[in-house]
């Protein structure tokens, strides 16, 4: 039969699992920032979309370049969640080990070491692919100079007036 630990036991290994316990609440905020970003390309794409198949000339060419940077940005979101849904995985794991090693008095500090490490360089790559994303958005979400600088012709501001 196996020694039950005790209560005291339990506590500890309750202490040791709270670091990563709040490693995961940060990563799942981290994973809603993502999939705001994703929401809100794929609604930008919907509207381009339907803007790519009505447009013509220059303005066709301008649409089907932001979709495209559109596709792209849509990749690198869901790499970053995906990196950050494997880092919540390996944090998960270290916390089952920790327990685990408590309950049967397995040495596993090793194992878990590795994990916790690959959990934060998983998590370091979600960092970095999500910066990638901001600079691709930064990059190309810009208001065009015909915009900024556009003037009313004469007919219109006799409208306006």
């Amino acid at each position: 039969m196996i020694p039950l630990p005790q209560v005291s036991q339990v506590a500890q290994t309750i202490q040791l699992a709270l670091a990563p316990v709040f490693l995961l609440a940060g990563i799942g905020a981290f994973l809603s920032v993502c999939a705001g970003r994703l929401a809100r390309i794929i609604d930008r794409a919907r509207v381009v979309e339907k803007l790519v198949l009505s447009s013509r000339g220059k303005e066709h060419d301008r649409m089907v370049g932001e979709i495209r940077v559109l596709d792209r940005r849509m990749t690198v979101v869901n790499i970053a969640i995906f990196l950050s849904v494997a880092s919540a995985c390996a944090v998960c794991l270290v916390v089952i080990l920790l327990f685990a090693g408590n309950l049967f008095d397995a040495h596993l500090g090793t194992a878990i070491a590795i994990l916790f490490s690959l959990a934060m360089l998983l998590q370091a790559a979600a960092f970095g692919t999500f910066i990638q994303e901001i600079r691709l958005a930064s990059r190309t979400i810009h208001i065009r100079n015909e915009v900024l600088y556009h003037k009313a012709e004469d007919g219109e501001a006799a409208e306006e007036r």
